[in-house]
């Protein structure tokens, strides 16, 4: 087994999932600003590493994907963050693409950039530490929506970036996000999830990417937010499980879903309701930001020295979520009242 192929593996090992705390400078300051804290690299940094610090990284955090102002950061103690994170147990990764921006031919659209000096990038983020990494793309639902071009474009980006990473002996975590936003009911988004995914299977295989060495990150099949349908969590479980069998080939070790607009408790019980019927041979498993770090958060807002609640807070959600892998949350365990 090679060594990306290993790291994949490790990332989401059985009770274990991602900490996405890979929030851009634009979108840090948002939500600090939404809980009264100034956004100064310290404070930004203060927050991840009272997050990177906690009991809760050792026992369900299996990688955490980094920003490239944070990797780059030292701790308080002197240890660089992917240091603090390995030490951990955790694997440290990084995000690599430069954002979504309007795509030419179809300015309604996204495409994701980042490709120009990637290979350099990756070169030095290997040197910090990061052993994998992350691109999204993402996809509106609607009417028009997604175009043929937009399906493609970001296909073939992400194929391309992932060619790079594992040049770099990292792992790319490849994200193709079909967004919540609409009123599309959750067959819409079935049906559009899978063609998203069959055209990124096709560009990774035309660039020759070893996919067990590779993570998927997809969005659960869910209706949009503003649909009056909305469905349980076994409804919500058995057509993400169908999507998954027929557009992912079984080489994938394994599935990282995105939380992509649910609360927290709603992304921890649909996951586990995911692990409770999962047949296949996937390890089903988190890679949430929002959904592991909002409470812990708006703890952390009322008082931003109050290291031991925040990291309480951060530890249940944790540990819901790493047990959600292997379908042993249930609701009666979130009688966590916060700090």
């Amino acid at each position: 087994m090679s060594e990306i192929e290993k790291i994949a593996k490790q990332i989401i090992a059985k009770g274990r999932g991602i900490l996405a705390a890979d929030e851009s400078t634009g979108t840090m300051t948002k939500r600090l600003s939404s809980v009264n804290v100034e956004s100064t690299a310290e404070n930004r940094l203060k927050f991840r590493e009272t997050l990177f610090s906690s009991e809760g990284m050792k026992n369900y955090i299996g990688g955490v994907i980094l920003y490239d102002e944070t990797i780059k950061q030292k701790t308080s103690s002197g240890k660089t963050i992917p240091e603090l994170i390995e030490n951990s147990g955790s694997v440290p990764g990084i995000k690599v693409d430069t954002g979504a921006k309007k795509l030419a031919g179809s300015s309604e659209e996204k495409i994701t950039e980042g490709l120009d000096r990637l290979r350099e990038r990756l070169t030095e983020y290997y040197k910090l530490g990061a052993r994998f990494t992350k691109w999204r793309a993402v996809y509106n639902i609607s009417d028009k929506f997604p175009s043929e071009l937009s399906i493609k474009s970001n296909a073939h980006a992400l194929a391309r970036y992932a060619a790079l990473a594992q040049e770099a002996k990292m792992v790319p975590i490849v994200e193709p996000e079909v967004l919540m936003d609409g009123d599309h009911d959750i067959n819409k988004c079935y049906e559009i999830t899978s063609k998203v995914l069959k055209e990124c299977y096709k560009e990774l295989a035309l660039h020759k990417i070893n996919l067990k060495g590779t993570l998927l990150k997809p969005n659960m099949i869910l209706s949009g937010d503003k649909s009056k349908n909305k469905s349980n969590s076994l409804e919500i479980a058995k057509i993400t499980i169908k999507c998954i069998k027929e557009n992912v080939p079984s080489e994938v070790p394994g599935i990282a879903f995105l939380s992509g607009g649910q609360t927290e408790v709603e992304a921890t019980q649909n996951l586990n309701e995911i692990n409770k019927i999962n047949d296949t041979n996937f390890l089903m498993s988190f890679s949430y930001g929002r959904a592991l770090q909002q409470s812990a958060l708006k703890n952390w807002g009322k008082n931003i020295n109050d290291t031991n609640n925040t990291q309480k807070i951060f530890n249940h959600r944790s540990k819901m979520n790493g047990l959600s892998t292997t379908a042993k949350w249930n609701i009666k365990l979130e009688n966590h009242v916060s700090a």
